[in-house]
């Protein structure tokens, strides 16, 4: 399941993914309805979802864990079209094309790099497209 921030477009960026991904895609209010979902709950309210992967345009520092991948695109709301294309290039990347892959990562992308950190590791690890 791809959940996207509530900050992120959904005629921009969740229609079209929903159309490309084979993967479940909702917006993070679906999982908690009619409540304001703070930065901080995010990480809590994953773990009760079968391994998601959450996807962001605000870079904040969040603790990895082997249940949830967060993904960060950092791009202004007037770009957030380019999000689909980046995510679904992302997911076809041979390093993270699986869930087991993504699971226990916090992943930056951007147009020329990929960048994370993992459970196991403080360094972030680049990774050329």
């Amino acid at each position: 399941m791809i959940v996207l921030d509530e900050h992120l477009d959904e005629g921009i960026v969740l229609v079209p993914l929903s159309h490309r991904l084979k993967s479940r895609v909702v917006s993070v209010r679906e999982l908690r309805p009619g409540t304001v979902i703070k930065d901080e709950a995010i990480p809590a309210l994953l773990g009760r979802y079968k391994k998601p992967t959450y996807v962001t345009d605000f870079w904040q520092k969040f603790p990895a864990h082997a249940r949830y991948c967060l993904i960060c695109v950092p791009v202004p709301t007037q770009r957030q079209g380019e999000i689909p294309d980046l995510l679904t290039a992302f997911l076809k990347h041979s390093s993270f094309r699986t869930v087991r892959q993504r699971m226990g990562k916090v992943i930056r992308l951007n147009r020329t790099e990929i960048l994370y950190y993992a459970i196991s590791q403080r360094a972030i690890t680049r990774v050329a497209w």
